[in-house]
């Protein structure tokens, strides 16, 4: 199913989640890769190729960055950032045994209050 967006001139796949609920069926819009090529393609025009090289490329930059231990910054969104979580003690909830688990890096986002107040609404 696509939805479609006549004045722009571009369409979005649409992926439908149900809920176990037999009463409350809920509609979710999930926006994915694909969904953010087609936007590109919509709004820039040239091939679809270069739309999901343009795509590729700053998801590729925010990864980058975030790999050198950066932050990224995108006004009106947020802020991408790389967290060092501690190592710790967890439990095995199989067999209940004490494991060790080893200090990572995990990724960040804080979300910009612009974006904060788009979602509410």
């Amino acid at each position: 199913m696509l939805l479609r967006f006549p004045g722009w001139g571009f369409k979005i796949p649409l992926v439908i989640n149900k809920r176990s609920s037999i009463i409350k069926k809920s509609l979710y819009i999930k926006m994915n890769k694909q969904s953010l090529v087609e936007v590109v393609y919509g709004k820039l025009g040239g091939t679809k190729t270069q739309a999901e090289e343009i795509v590729d490329m700053m998801i590729g930059s925010i990864v980058s960055e975030l790999r050198n231990g950066g932050e990224v910054s995108i006004a009106g969104l947020g802020i991408f950032s790389v967290k060092q979580r501690a190592a710790r003690m967890a439990r095995n909830p199989k067999t209940g045994e004490q494991v060790s688990v080893a200090a990572t890096k995990v990724p960040k986002f804080r979300a910009a209050k612009a974006l904060k107040d788009a979602v509410k609404g």
